[in-house]
């Protein structure tokens, strides 16, 4: 079986649990392939990152666009935290969400995906590369083994997105990296991971925080032989991140 297979495979085992308990997105039903669904007990998995040292020694965190991750970007926000992140599919670019840049009143608002947008501020990657060091790096998943393997929704946007900061320098194969997940997104099995997957350091559910031994880091960047040419022709940091490696102005 090939990876892709592989892969598509185990989502679609894990969505037929995952339906039993996620919450509906109003404009993707119950498509994991389209969205990173919030799903019962998501308040609890946040909280159990919220209390462990990763989150609290952070101050300059990227967190997905994903559905589970509302709530971690309000109290990112509250806690002072600096928050990067990335429009939905990246079609935007990234963006950063600076808590003393946006009244404390609108925090709920910053922290969604429409609020987002409004008041917070795009960041080209070049201005992302004179920026400080990513400290932390938190998103949702499809599935994910107890080694800290992941399958997202199938397109490779935490991927793309983890390798445009890694090529930027903003982080290094040693920031840890945390997933948010429904216990039933969570195998006990071996998963085949491809070489630009990104694996998780630490795994938070409803009723679980799993530390990862010795998670195995993509440091590949971005396979532009591999990219799916969709990707870069609507990516518009993927096309910055080529020009840039490419010595064009």
């Amino acid at each position: 079986m090939s990876i892709d297979a592989h892969k598509s495979a185990v989502r679609e085992r894990v969505w037929s649990e995952l339906r039993k308990v996620a919450v509906p997105d109003s404009r993707f039903h119950y498509d994991f392939g389209e969205f990173i669904a919030d799903f019962e007990g998501g308040e609890a998995a946040v909280e159990r990152l919220v209390d462990h040292p990763y989150y609290q020694s952070a101050r300059y965190i990227f967190i997905t666009p994903d559905n589970c991750l509302d709530r971690l970007r309000l109290k990112a926000l509250q806690d002072g935290k600096t928050v990067l992140m990335t429009t939905y599919s990246i079609k935007r670019g990234f963006w950063l969400l600076d808590p003393a840049e946006i009244p404390e009143e609108i925090y709920l608002y910053a922290s969604t995906l429409d609020g987002m947008e409004r008041v917070g501020k795009p960041l080209t990657l070049a201005e992302i590369e004179t920026m400080p060091m990513v400290d932390y790096m938190v998103t949702g998943t499809g599935a994910i083994n107890t080694e800290g393997i992941r399958f997202g929704k199938g397109h490779g946007f935490f991927d793309a997105e983890w390798g445009m900061l890694y090529k930027l320098g903003r982080i290094t194969a040693d920031t840890p990296a945390a997933a948010v997940v429904h216990d039933c997104q969570v195998l006990e099995e071996e998963l085949t991971p491809d070489v630009y997957d990104t694996v998780a350091d630490v795994i938070f559910t409803p009723t679980r925080t799993i530390a990862v031994d010795n998670p195995h880091k993509p440091t590949c960047g971005i396979l532009w032989d591999r990219l799916d040419p969709h990707m870069l022709a609507t990516i518009p940091p993927l096309q910055e991140l080529k020009a840039m490696e490419e010595g064009v102005a």
